[in-house]
């Protein structure tokens, strides 16, 4: 497998797309902005201009002729658009059928509240945000639509311009302080991806989150001190909280977290 298709070189899209370049492979890069294609030239991605509605998808068909197509687009939070996802996700689907082997959908752990428990990848979903519902319906679409297809939810993504010590540099009183946090490192965030491909490990639903959980109060005090801005101050208590474990990351990907939480 050479030929790599990654839907959306946003944040997470463009550092796995550069990764995937620096080892080897082919691989094809979308963006919404004519001034971004300069971009993905410069990292050596091949360009596409491609746009999206509910109702079709505006794209050169040769972007989806790939070995596996990377759907790297979260839906938009807080937008009129956001209600709108599932069914984006559902013609980029139609577009991609017969074009390419695998279709990798990028999700989030936000699929599943607060509920005061551990969830893995056999866990029901259980969503309590907008955007997490949103989310859900589209993993539905993706398993509905291409049996053989891969999902890989992100915790929290930190990492290069998400400095966490930012989330709550200088605030007092912040709620629930002993909850257990779940985030993973942009570093790993690409590392699975990659070795999914490397593995061929496709067909299931993998929890991309760091093993490690620091409680909240701990972790976010630590960060805004390591950065130098203002220590936050944080309520010594746990009340809504879960803890995101992976069950495949481990068992078929055989991955070791280079960044611990």
């Amino acid at each position: 497998m050479k030929k790599v298709s990654v839907l959306g070189c946003g944040w997470f899209g463009f550092a796995f797309a550069k990764a995937l370049v620096a080892r080897g492979y082919s691989v094809n890069g979308s963006t919404t902005t004519e001034i971004k294609l300069t971009t993905l030239v410069d990292a050596q991605i091949v360009p596409y201009l491609v746009n999206f509605t509910t109702a079709k998808i505006e794209a050169d068909p040769s972007f989806f002729e790939c070995d596996a197509l990377f759907i790297c687009i979260p839906p938009k939070r807080n937008s009129t658009e956001l209600q709108d996802y599932p069914a984006k996700i559902k013609s980029i689907i139609a577009a991609a059928k017969g074009k390419t082997a695998q279709i990798v959908l990028i999700s989030s752990t936000s699929v599943f509240a607060d509920e005061n428990q551990l969830v893995n990848e056999e866990s029901t979903t259980c969503p309590d945000t907008d955007s997490g519902k949103v989310v859900v319906a589209a993993e539905e679409i993706l398993s509905a639509g291409c049996p053989n297809s891969t999902i890989i939810r992100f915790a929290g993504l930190i990492g290069p311009d998400r400095n966490p010590g930012r989330f709550f540099a200088g605030k007092t009183g912040v709620p629930n302080g002993l909850a257990p946090v779940n985030l993973i490192h942009q570093t790993d965030a690409v590392g699975i991806a990659i070795r999914l491909l490397e593995k061929q490990a496709f067909g299931r639903i993998y929890h991309a989150c760091s093993p490690t959980h620091s409680a909240k109060m701990d972790f976010y005090m630590e960060a805004a001190k390591a950065s130098g801005l203002a220590i936050p101050e944080f309520i010594a208590e746990k009340k809504n909280w879960k803890i995101v474990e992976s069950l495949n990351v481990p068992k078929y990907l055989d991955y070791d977290f280079e960044v611990g939480i």
